[in-house]
């Protein structure tokens, strides 16, 4: 039996989010729904298939974060979901600090998987 990896706590999170097709390069603009330190869920009418490698920009409340990820599922029509494959270190303290002001914000319940 194989064991899976704890899921982090995903809270809701919206922001744009622009994703590069790391292959053909096709750039899309969307909008975040959820975040956790491992990966985001992203609304879009056009989703990604899995599997897909991608570039990531989100831009919320001034500052930026960018990273390597991929696309994990997009099983539903509108929505699917990324994980975050390479976090460069300063990268990394802005995803850390949105996701601890999420969890200090009064009355914000993490989102069930």
């Amino acid at each position: 039996m194989q064991s899976e990896r704890p899921r982090a706590r995903r809270y809701p999170f919206v922001a744009s989010i622009e994703m590069t097709d790391v292959e053909s390069e096709t750039q899309i603009v969307e909008q975040t729904s959820d975040l956790s330190l491992f990966g985001c869920g992203v609304t879009t009418q056009k989703p990604l298939p899995p599997g897909t490698r991608i570039l990531i920009r989100i831009q919320h409340a001034g500052a930026n974060f960018a990273a390597l990820g991929k696309v994990a599922h997009s099983g539903h029509s509108t929505r699917m979901g990324i994980v975050f494959t390479k976090i460069e270190p300063h990268q990394q303290l802005v995803l850390e600090k949105w996701v601890a002001e999420l969890r200090e914000t009064r009355g914000v319940k993490p989102v069930k998987a």
